[in-house]
């Protein structure tokens, strides 16, 4: 542990698995606090277990506001301030125009693109007293370029790129910054669970493979850390340089 985030409170949605679960470790490594966000309760606990006293396990339904105000206020009275809020939690599906229902529609932007702004929305104000804060919002390569037949999730994840930066642009004056990470195809449960599916051609990248999620909470360590104090409004992304174009001409 080298102690990049002594001192910090962070609170993560969708922390229980995946990529949100490898920032939890790391986070908690690198000397922070850390409020695990999720609705897999057991999971979740598990983790909260796992990292010891300077973790705590919330239930999170990133679609609802009460439920985001519940997690801040839960995070403020165990550690008393939040100074890094993580939007990690996110779904993925698809399916072609005519087929793609609007359930479905509905379903994607309401967790992926409705819940990083009621993230944002109930953290605002625990973020300025905390003051510098930062916050990471996790879009996607997808945010970055178009995926054919993700129409949803592609939406999404360019609207949680776009609100970054209308965010980073408010909350500059208060000493508050807002960053979004841009990961390719990462192996974790959900990229497991489109096995089969298109989206496994975004693997397709200069390094022929999958990323890690190690390899994506790097970067949000960095961003999250006083080491990127000039970084604000900016995408990054990680992605093995899939976004970089395609090598057949």
């Amino acid at each position: 542990m080298t102690g990049r985030l002594s001192g910090r409170v962070a609170l993560i949605s969708g922390a229980a698995s995946g990529m949100g679960a490898s920032h939890a470790r790391a986070f908690a490594e690198e000397g922070a606090s850390v409020v695990i966000g999720d609705i897999a309760d057991e999971a979740g606990t598990q983790l909260t277990e796992e990292l010891g006293d300077r973790a705590a396990y919330v239930h999170l339904d990133v679609t609802r506001s009460e439920e985001w105000e519940a997690a801040v206020a839960a995070t403020v009275r165990r550690f008393g301030k939040l100074d890094v809020l993580v939007n990690n939690a996110g779904i993925l599906d698809g399916g072609p125009l005519g087929a793609y229902t609007e359930k479905q529609w509905q379903r994607m932007l309401a967790v992926n693109l409705t819940g990083p702004f009621l993230g944002l929305t109930a953290a605002r104000d625990a973020l300025v007293a905390a003051r510098p804060s930062s916050v990471v919002n996790i879009s996607s390569a997808a945010g970055i370029q178009g995926v054919a037949g993700m129409h949803a999730y592609t939406a999404s994840k360019f609207g949680v790129r776009g609100l970054t930066k209308s965010a980073a642009l408010e909350l500059a004056p208060h000493g508050v910054r807002v960053n979004s990470v841009h990961p390719g195809g990462i192996l974790t449960p959900m990229i497991g669970a489109m096995a089969g599916d298109i989206t496994v051609d975004r693997a397709e990248n200069t390094l022929a493979r999958l990323g890690l999620p190690e390899e994506v909470t790097s970067l949000v360590v960095f961003l999250a850390s006083t080491e990127s104090s000039y970084c604000n409004g900016a995408e990054y992304v990680v992605d093995g340089g899939m976004t970089a174009g395609s090598t057949f001409g």
